[in-house]
């Protein structure tokens, strides 16, 4: 049923792929398998759109259908996340990035984990996050794109966060579309996250 599901929001069928989730969560299946499902339609969405077979419709189709499904699996993990919220986040799509999918489900899972997150959106200009960093106390900032051009808005960014002097209180990860080590480096990120599971792994230990 899974894989019947993964299929069905690669496919943007909502109807089949919202009843299949309420099926598997009705079954008792593990939650946090129907969000690995949903990572990997939307990994098959993201290689699509680069093949060209999906288009920025498709991509927000199948973000919103992911949304859906995030709402109904929620309320199951939100019982496993501790009382207590771990710490204050903040994460957005950088400036001249508007692909919000990755993001999206990032925030979720850092969310039902028990962190305090602050989501900027997408094409957020470096001074926001500065203020955001500043206004929710946050340790830890994510910093998502998935065009090429979002390299260059990473480095703006965290050279912005120098600049007001708060570098040394954030800790930085950056993940999304083709980004990889090599941009960390050049961004002066503190790590690279290939997908949403190790971005909130990394979360946990640096809060923790």
């Amino acid at each position: 049923m899974l894989d019947t599901l993964v299929q069905a929001i690669s496919d943007m069928k909502e109807e089949q792929a919202l009843a299949e989730a309420r099926a598997l969560l009705a079954a008792g299946e593990d939650p946090m398998r129907i969000v690995e499902s949903c990572s990997s339609a939307m990994e098959l969405v993201g290689r699509r759109f680069e093949a060209g077979e999906y288009f920025l419709a498709e991509l927000m189709m199948a973000g919103d259908l992911v949304r859906q499904v995030s709402d109904l699996v929620k309320p199951e993990l939100r019982g496993r996340a501790e009382a207590a919220k771990r710490g204050s986040i903040v994460i957005g799509t950088v400036k001249g990035d508007i692909h919000n999918i990755g993001k999206d489900i990032v925030a979720f899972l850092l969310d039902v984990n028990g962190f305090d997150v602050h989501d900027l959106g997408v094409d957020v200009a470096p001074a926001t996050f500065v203020e955001a960093i500043r206004e929710h106390e946050a340790g830890v900032l994510g910093l998502s794109g998935l065009l090429t051009v979002a390299f260059d808005s990473m480095k703006s960014t965290i050279r912005a966060i120098e600049d007001a002097g708060l570098r040394d209180r954030v800790r930085i990860m950056i993940g999304g579309g083709q980004t990889s080590d090599a941009v960390r480096q050049y961004a002066g990120a503190d790590a690279y996250c290939r997908d949403a599971f190790a971005g909130v792994s990394l979360a946990r230990e640096w809060v923790d």
